[in-house]
């Protein structure tokens, strides 16, 4: 598979073609890179200041954890109280202790740039870039109200904190919980600006800020004004950046608070009032939102999803390097709907289909035909995934791989199972070392791939072929073969990690090649859009002018 270096994608509005550059970095991945210099500030801050700003921030935080229990002490949890004198004072108070703890962590000063709008103006705000725990900032700045999971109020001291700022509570126990919460956010912004604002990070999980992913269209479904809010961290070394694979929770916030200085920039867009096409299909109203916060932010947007970003972090025996094109790959069969109700059978009478091909080379009107779709831009784009000569010709063969890496990524052994199948020749159901390069470039979503290393371990009889059977028995007894013999063998292909527990952090565990080492579930903002979207593909590619 590769990435064409300049394809012609439709726009997400008008109809019109537009240049769309190969994507970026991967958005759920971090990279810190450090110099031998700063590798010394760093243990230098170690020793000296991030033990006094930790005790200062924990110490802010029991601080305010007596006044935001006094105030809401008998408050309703469904309605609106006028707020009295005291309470005035204590969220006061609150706003301060808070302020302190960012100033002990380093941000001693933050920049903010247009106006917040009143409640009654635009009862949603829209925050993006989400990247971090450190986007609790704007929180405490404001004390809005924000989308949590119901399991946060109960725990010890955090809680607390957090139900003073009256949040709306996601429910995992409760199926209909999603709903719920819609409506909950519904009649709070139908309120007239007697409830709180609610902040709402639309992507639904941390990125890098390298680009704006698919907005979530839970924000957008009660169709009031919004106000779009974006935020920056324009410091030299990203220490903020808690993303899926990167860092992990304490090492981000060991290395932050080693910093001598963080910058933060938050900035209050113009309101966004929904027009009347908007307000019944909350996903453009989304698309058009996004496009502004990009705008200002100078990053460009993309259809990656947090589906894509368990794709990127399924945990199997071939995990995908950083700059996989499968993400690509799974964008373009979301958006052309090729993702089978039936996996398992969809995938065989593929598979099926394509031995009996037997690598005859399909064109772009054949590919359409094998997909029963129409030719649209979309399916250009993915038929030049696969067309890496560029002489407008592909194997099915390695569509079918890459479908069934993105429906069941976890699932290697299938996978391989199904590429053998359709790979292996009649008289001894074998594969040559050539095949199983392209087998394995086309599951892990690369242009190039050398697999002599392997294919020479799994042939140890020197035959020239492998079965399936030869290579799911060298899996079983080296189940992390991709990492001991494809990337030593293939030089800046990096994995994906491969480890979850967190180990406190030492200046060795600072990878000065800037390979990302820890995968962290972060999940912050829980997913409360509900699964009956109400807009179809053709609304989504709609713009509204």
């Amino acid at each position: 598979m590769r990435l064409p270096s300049n394809r012609q994608c439709a726009a997400e509005g008008d109809g019109k073609k537009m240049d769309q550059a190969p994507p970026f970095r991967n958005p759920f991945v971090h990279v810190l890179k450090f110099t031998p210099l700063e590798k010394a500030k760093i243990a230098f801050m170690t020793v000296t200041l991030f033990p006094i700003r930790l005790f200062i921030a924990a110490f802010m935080m029991l601080l305010a954890w007596p006044f935001a229990f006094l105030a809401s002490v008998g408050r309703s949890e469904t309605t609106v109280e006028p707020q009295c004198l005291w309470r005035r004072l204590v969220d006061i108070i609150l706003k301060i202790i808070m302020r302190v703890m960012w100033f002990a962590g380093g941000f001693h000063w933050m920049t903010v740039k247009g106006r917040r709008a009143l409640p009654a103006e635009a009862p949603i705000l829209t925050l993006a870039p989400h990247s971090s725990y450190f986007d609790a900032i704007p929180v405490t700045m404001t004390m809005a109200s924000i989308v949590m999971k119901a399991e946060s109020k109960d725990i010890p001291l955090w809680g607390t904190l957090i139900k003073y700022i009256r949040p709306v509570f996601v429910s995992r126990s409760d199926q209909d919980s999603r709903k719920k919460t819609v409506e909950e956010i519904k009649r709070r912004a139908h309120s007239g600006g007697e409830w709180p604002q609610i902040m709402i990070f639309p992507e639904g999980t941390c990125t890098n800020r390298s680009c704006l992913i698919t907005f979530k269209p839970g924000a957008f479904i009660p169709a009031v004004p919004v106000q779009p809010v974006v935020f920056r961290y324009p410091n030299r070394l990203d220490t903020i950046t808690w993303t899926w694979q990167g860092p992990g929770a304490f090492k981000i916030l060991w290395l932050t608070l080693c910093q001598l200085h963080n910058e933060f920039e938050i900035e209050f867009l113009p309101i966004y009032t929904p027009s009347e096409e908007e307000k019944n299909n909350p996903a453009l109203f989304a698309i058009n939102v996004r496009r502004i916060m990009a705008k200002a932010l100078g990053v460009p947007i993309t259809d990656y999803s947090f589906e894509d970003c368990q794709l990127a972090m399924a945990e199997g025996q071939l995990r995908l390097p950083v700059d996989t094109c499968l993400l690509e790959f799974a964008k373009l069969v979301r958006r052309l709907r090729l993702k089978p109700q039936n996996t398992e059978r969809v995938l065989q009478e593929y598979g099926n289909r394509s031995r009996k091909l037997e690598g005859q080379k399909l064109d772009l009107d054949d590919f359409a035909q094998f997909l029963d779709v129409p030719v649209s831009d979309l399916l250009r784009d993915m038929f030049a995934l696969f067309d890496e000569h560029e002489d407008n010709c592909m194997d099915i063969r390695e569509y079918v791989i890459a479908l069934s890496v993105v429906c069941r990524p976890a699932k290697t052994l299938e996978t391989m199972k199904l590429a053998f199948k359709m790979f292996e020749a009649e008289e001894d159901g074998a594969i040559t070392e050539t095949e199983l390069a392209v087998i394995l470039k086309t599951a892990l979503g690369v242009t190039h791939l050398s697999v002599s290393h392997l294919f020479t371990a799994i042939d140890a009889e020197d035959t020239g072929k492998i079965t399936f059977e030869k290579f799911r028995s060298f899996v079983e007894q080296h189940p992390d073969f991709s990492e001991e013999y494809l990337y030593t063998e293939n030089i800046g292909l990096h994995s994906g990690p491969c480890h979850y527990h967190q180990t406190k952090p030492s200046l060795s565990s600072l990878n000065l090649q800037g390979t990302a080492t820890t995968k962290t579930a972060n999940g912050i903002c829980p997913d409360f859009s509900p699964n009956d979207r109400v807009s179809t593909i053709d609304g989504l590619l709609k713009k509204h002018n």
